[in-house]
């Protein structure tokens, strides 16, 4: 008599070989020649799987073309801060490839060339769209880069252009993502790779609009396009690579005692990035959720350990949650007239908000004003309460905290605020919010 469970577990296994994985590797892990080394190390455990590779600029090489880009716009001179930026990456290709790096470091000056070239043609009218085509070159530059190691060290690997892969609007540096277009280019481009290697590596982060413009898809947004690709192949598995254990209740460099989480439901793990966890990207669980994909929080120092899993499961944590959210602005929109904050001004400065892609992390509204606390970001808040100057009284604080702690009790929120300025804060049943400066 046939085992009808036996028959459709092999069928499920057979079919799990076939799938690829999905392995993203942030800046931390791939800032310095001794943590490529260990990258290339951690792929050597899986020797028998497709993995599609999705990288973040090394180090800190975002915050540097921010930087470079700034001075630009500024009309200051950018040449010691290009030139310190290259020799970080040539420095690395000089360890990493011994005498032979002479191709490489080819590829790397002529990235460099291309965005000197970009910053030539800037348009400071078009801030969003110039961001994207500078910084950028932060993902184009790492795996172009690693990719050459990994062929150096035997890997059967190529590269596709996540450009070229992750259709998107024009939202500049925050942009919507065409899901079917995506689907469809991604499929045709990972299958033809796959025919002839076992790896592909692409970039984190980046996307293109149909007409060829370079988009990001947000800051940090390298897990995003991790969740991206592993859903339009339908992939078993996407593991994000951290130098943090996994998922812990607290920033464990600010949480002395933070605990790690061994399984969290799709579920709670979005509602952790919604409030700012920045383990994961924010828009990351989705499309992971929708198909059922299982995503792993591993360290890349300990590889061996399993780290978080984030799955569709039940399990509730009723141990608190603090997650801190650093440069935070508070804006207070206030009337003047005596009259009281309806809801048809509320919607002013929501649909202002919408216009300028700045989300809210917390509100709060009394009689005459309305208050928001959101990320900071210069360029948009000042086009945002220029915009609504004429209609309210606005005040404005940078350079604040938020912190919010599920599950909360009075002695956490005491040790929390301790020694703190307080400038907002609510509660829900089992949340508390506040907005925070650190006493001088």
């Amino acid at each position: 008599m046939l085992n009808y469970e036996k028959i459709a577990a092999y069928f499920a296994n057979l079919y799990k070989k076939e799938q690829m994985q999905v392995f993203k590797f942030g800046g931390a892990s791939i800032k310095d020649a001794e943590a490529v080394r260990n990258m290339s190390e951690i792929l050597k455990r899986f020797p028998d799987e497709k993995i599609i590779i999705v990288v973040s600029a090394m180090g800190k090489t975002t915050n540097a073309l921010e930087e470079i880009l700034h001075l630009r716009l500024k009309g200051l001179s950018t040449e010691t801060a290009i030139q310190n930026l290259f020799q970080y990456h040539a420095s690395l290709i000089s360890s990493l490839f011994d005498k032979n790096e002479s191709k490489i470091l080819q590829l790397l000056e002529n990235l460099f060339e291309d965005l000197k070239i970009k910053l030539s043609e800037l348009n400071k009218s078009r801030y969003d769209e110039s961001y994207d085509s500078i910084i950028s070159f932060g993902e184009m530059i790492s795996s172009t880069i690693l990719l050459g190691f990994l062929q150096k060290e035997a890997f059967s690997i190529s590269k596709v252009d996540a450009k070229d892969c992750i259709r998107t609007d024009n939202s500049f540096r925050d942009a919507l993502v065409n899901w079917g277009k995506t689907k469809e280019t991604i499929k045709k481009s990972i299958q033809h790779e796959f025919n002839q290697n076992q790896l592909v590596i692409t970039q984190g982060f980046l996307g293109g609009t149909q007409e060829g413009k370079i988009t990001t898809l947000g800051r940090e947004g390298s897990d995003f396009t991790a969740a991206i690709f592993a859903y339009c192949t339908n992939a078993k598995a996407v593991t994000i690579w951290k130098d943090v254990p996994g998922i812990l209740n607290g920033d464990p460099k600010k949480i002395k005692d933070a605990i790690l989480y061994q399984e969290l439901s799709y579920q709670e793990a979005a509602e952790m990035t919604y409030y700012g966890a920045s383990v994961i990207h924010p828009k990351t669980i989705k499309p992971l959720a929708i198909a059922s994909i299982p995503m792993h929080v591993r360290s890349f120092y300990e590889p061996e350990k399993g780290g978080t899993i984030i799955h569709d499961c039940k399990i509730i944590h009723e141990i608190p949650c603090i997650i801190i959210k650093e440069k935070q602005s508070l804006i207070t929109f206030k009337l003047t007239d005596f009259t009281f904050i309806t809801e048809a001004l509320i919607s002013k400065i929501f649909e202002a908000l919408n216009r300028h892609h700045i989300k809210i992390n917390m509100m709060q509204n009394t009689a005459i004003s309305f208050s928001i606390c959101v990320n900071d970001d210069l360029h948009r808040l000042d086009q945002l309460m220029n915009e609504l100057k004429d209609d309210f009284s606005i005040f404005y604080n940078k350079g604040l905290e938020l912190v919010t702690i599920k599950n909360f009790d009075e002695s956490l929120i005491s040790r929390m605020t301790e020694n703190k300025e307080i400038y907002l804060e609510q509660r829900t049943r089992k949340n508390y919010q506040v907005v925070v400066k650190n006493e001088v």
